[in-house]
Order: C-alpha cells, then sequence, then structure tokens
C-alpha cells in the first residue's frame, strides 16, 4: 500500500490500536518536520526576530495547523461508514429498505397537521 493512502485513510476499528497510534505519531512528526524546516526557512530568510516572540511561533504554528488539521485529526472524527450504492438488479438489505422507509414517511408526514392560512382576499380591501 502507498504510504500516503495508509497515512490519509481513517482507521475505522474502535479504540486506539497498535495501526492507529502509529499513524497518530507519524502525523505529529510529520507535522513537526514541516514546522521546523518552515522555521529554519523563514529564519535563512531574515525574519528570526519575529519568529523568537510568544505571537510569531504561535502565527506559524497555526498557519502550519490550519493544513494539518484534517490529517492530524482523521482518527479522531470517524464517523459511520456511507452506505454503498446499489449494483443494478440488487436488492437492498432490510436496513436499507427501512432507511429509505423512514424517509419516505418524514417527507410525506412534513407538513401534517400545518392549518392552511386565512382566505385570500382578492378585491383588494375590505366590503
Amino acid at each position: 500500500m502507498n504510504p500516503w493512502t495508509w497515512l490519509t485513510t481513517a482507521d475505522p476499528t474502535p479504540g486506539f490500536t497498535r495501526t492507529k497510534l502509529l499513524k497518530i505519531l507519524v502525523r505529529t512528526l510529520l507535522f513537526v518536520l514541516v514546522v521546523t524546516l518552515l522555521q529554519t526557512l523563514l529564519f535563512a530568510a531574515g525574519l528570526g526576530a519575529y519568529l523568537k516572540t510568544w505571537w510569531g511561533t504561535l502565527l506559524l504554528i497555526t498557519v502550519v495547523y490550519i493544513p494539518f488539521f484534517r490529517l492530524m485529526t482523521l482518527d479522531q472524527l470517524v464517523g459511520p461508514p456511507a452506505p454503498r450504492p446499489l449494483k443494478p438488479g440488487q436488492k437492498p438489505t432490510a436496513a436499507q429498505a427501512s432507511q429509505v422507509r423512514i424517509a419516505k414517511r418524514a417527507e410525506k408526514n412534513r407538513f401534517a397537521g400545518v392549518k392552511k392560512g386565512p382566505p385570500k382576499n382578492m378585491g383588494g380591501g375590505r366590503r
């Protein structure tokens, strides 16, 4: 498997398994490596005086962390797996059929009990 694909694919197993912890460690090391390289380049460009302040360091970390956010939180924000589309001629499973029925019923009952508004007077005023 491609290392980048392995690193950017969420692990669906619950809890912190050995593989998941290894991925988190590799992502953290990659983040630290990028921050260090960027900091070295900024020092070489003559912006070291700004990076020595707390706000300069905070700005650097924030600028690097925003693109890394999805990669860093990939295993913590795993939701339920997306349903697979049906192949032509394949019947839906009981769970899929029940979800479809629930959605249809919710749409049908969306306006149930809503009273009609008062009749509109097309004459334009009181008589």
